[in-house]
C-alpha cells in the first residue's frame, strides 16, 4: 500500500480535488477508468497546494505546441529510465491514443538498437535519456539533431516536460503509488542451510588464497 496516507472521499474540501476525484472515480468501481489503483490522487489530496501545482503542470503539457507524439516519447522513456513502472505504463497507452503503432510502442525500452524511429524522435529519446540518467549532460550532436527540427520554444517544453515526468516517476516510486507500490527488487537471496561466510567467500574466489605481505 502507498506510504502516506489516502485521503478519503468525505474529507476532501477542496473544490478542485473533488472535482478531480468525482470524475475519475466512479460509485462501485476500483481504481480509475484506465484501470490504475487512483491512490495517487487520493495521496496528492493531502495538500491542495501541491495538488493544484501538478495539475496545472498537466495543463502545461496539455497546452505545449510540441508535437504530442514527441512529447509523450519523452514522458515514456522518463517513465522507463526511471524504473516507474506507472509513468511508462500510463504512457504507453497515450502514444496508443496518439496513433502510434504498437511495434514503435513497444520499441521504446531499447530504442537504441530499433529501426522503427526516425532522426528526431531517436533525438528525443536520447535526450530524456540524457535527462533524467545522464542528470542533464547532454551531448552537443544530440542536441544539434533536437535544433535542426525543433525551435527553441519546442526544446524548452520538450526539456520542461520530461523532466516534470522525471520527478513523477521518481515520485511515485518513493511513494509507492499506483503500479509502483511494489517492494525493491533487488533483495538478498539467502545461502542454503549450512553454508556459511567461509564458504560463500570461497566460492567467489574460487578457493583461491591471496596472500598479504
Amino acid at each position: 500500500m502507498p506510504r502516506l496516507r489516502r485521503v478519503p472521499r468525505a474529507e476532501m474540501t477542496d473544490p478542485l480535488v473533488t472535482h478531480f476525484h468525482d470524475r475519475l472515480f466512479s460509485p462501485g468501481r476500483e481504481g480509475t477508468a484506465t484501470g490504475s489503483p487512483g491512490d495517487w490522487w487520493e495521496v496528492f489530496a493531502l495538500d491542495p497546494k501541491i495538488f493544484r501545482h501538478c495539475v496545472k503542470g498537466f495543463q502545461v503539457y496539455r497546452e505545449a505546441t510540441l508535437d504530442p507524439v514527441l512529447r509523450e516519447l519523452g514522458q515514456t522513456r522518463a517513465g522507463w529510465a526511471r524504473q516507474s513502472q506507472f509513468v511508462y505504463s500510463q504512457h504507453c497507452k497515450q502514444l496508443r491514443a496518439l496513433g502510434v503503432p504498437e511495434e514503435k510502442v513497444r520499441a521504446i525500452p531499447a530504442w537504441q538498437v530499433s529501426d522503427c524511429f526516425g532522426e528526431l524522435e531517436r533525438a528525443v529519446l536520447a535526450y530524456a535519456d540524457a535527462l533524467v540518467l545522464d542528470g542533464g549532460r547532454v551531448p552537443d550532436e544530440v542536441f544539434a539533431v533536437l535544433q535542426r527540427h525543433l525551435p527553441d520554444e519546442q526544446i524548452l517544453e520538450l526539456t520542461y516536460i520530461t523532466c516534470m515526468y522525471e520527478m513523477h516517476a521518481t515520485m511515485a516510486r518513493a511513494l509507492r503509488l499506483e503500479f509502483d507500490d511494489r517492494p525493491d527488487p533487488v533483495t538478498e537471496v539467502p545461502a542454503p542451510d549450512g553454508y556459511g561466510s567461509r564458504d560463500i567467500a570461497d566460492d567467489l574466489t574460487g578457493g583461491l588464497t591471496v596472500r598479504r605481505d
